[in-house]
């Protein structure tokens, strides 16, 4: 990485994007945005949407072929942001031809997969990172201090509800879909990951594909979250609720302004008791408040990030290892789907899960 690393500091960060349906021109609109990085290519296979990147981006250089963007030497890193099953083939040739990498979420569709870019990543010296773009969110980041500085005690559970009407997909289910969201945040938030996870759900719309699950994450410590995903819901909720010993913290993205509400309430159990008529739960309702939050879109400040790494070869917080996090957990949801919500442990020395008996 040495002469090449030097090389890249005193000038622009030249980026190629992949995809530009759905997420795509957001991720381009961002990286075109910043000052210290040229986009050069934007390839995608439907000619429509390239006239539509040109009409936006006259300086921009379109193709239908990926393999111009990984033999073009000046490009220094691509970013993926396609359907899911087309993630690994292009992350791979991407990393193989010596690009710098970001690929939306969910990394890949197996863990061997993810796992095999981590290592590729790794042996190349390159930056793999993810899209796991509410790391980079203001009230998520807010809500870690808060509870790294202990103001709401010890968290004893969290809970989330991520629902809508649609997007429905194809190739994933509504677990792949939104549920990495709320898993990337839950980790980032403990600073751990589960041992095992629970998973029910049903498919409506399209055979096969769930359109509803409810997901359990279970940790070592005896901690314990729960997701809830949909695309058959009537109205947009993305709401996260921690439960702590002290308080509690209520985050609610669709807020335009009061994102994070944070409630002093808490249930406490006398410590000594000699009958059942002595035994009373002491309920605590306090004030509640909203702290202030500075709004930035948290996909400028995750594209910059990955142009940082890049430069300074700091590992991305949101890591091809993280991504690879989320791909197991999501793997032990589809085989407690198929097991009718059975508890999948998860094996965190290699990219696979072994069903407990």
């Amino acid at each position: 990485r040495g002469r090449a690393q030097q090389t890249i500091m005193n000038r622009k960060i030249v980026i190629a994007a992949v995809g530009c349906g759905y997420w795509g021109p957001n991720l381009i609109r961002n990286f075109h945005s910043l000052s210290d990085c040229e986009v050069k290519w934007v390839c995608d296979r439907d000619s429509k949407r390239l006239a539509h990147m040109i009409i936006l981006y006259p300086s921009v250089a379109t193709t239908k072929e990926v393999e111009r963007i990984v033999e073009d030497e000046e490009v220094d890193a691509v970013v993926v942001a396609t359907p899911v099953h087309l993630h690994y083939d292009l992350a791979k040739k991407s990393l193989e031809a010596g690009k710098h990498t970001f690929v939306e979420k969910p990394m890949t569709q197996t863990s061997e997969q993810s796992n095999e870019l981590v290592m590729i990543a790794a042996r190349k010296k390159l930056t793999l990172m993810v899209g796991h773009t509410f790391i980079y969110s203001a009230p998520v980041r807010r809500i870690k201090e808060i509870i790294l500085d202990g103001d709401i005690g010890e968290v004893q559970y969290i809970g989330s509800r991520r629902l809508n009407l649609g997007l429905f997909q194809k190739d994933i289910n509504v677990a792949w879909d939104l549920a990495p969201h709320d898993i990337s945040i839950i980790l980032y938030l403990l600073g751990r990951a589960p041992v095992s996870v629970n998973c029910q759900g049903k498919a409506h719309i399209h055979k096969g594909i769930e359109d509803v699950t409810n997901m359990s994450l279970n940790f070592e410590n005896g901690g314990f979250a729960t997701i809830q995903s949909s695309w058959l819901d009537p109205n947009k909720v993305r709401e996260m609720i921690i439960v702590g010993s002290k308080r509690m913290i209520v985050y609610d993205d669709n807020e335009p302004l009061e994102k994070i509400k944070i409630y002093d309430k808490r249930v406490e159990t006398p410590p000594h008791y000699d009958t059942f008529a002595e035994f009373h739960y002491s309920y605590h309702y306090g004030d509640m408040y909203a702290p202030y939050i500075k709004q930035v879109e948290p996909l400028k400040v995750e594209c910059q990030h990955f142009l940082d790494c890049i430069r300074t070869g700091k590992t991305p917080e949101t890591s091809g290892l993280d991504g690879l996090r989320v791909i197991q957990i999501l793997e032990a949801s589809s085989l407690s789907l198929k097991t009718g919500g059975g508890r999948i442990e998860i094996d965190r020395n290699l990219g696979a899960v072994v069903a407990i008996a």
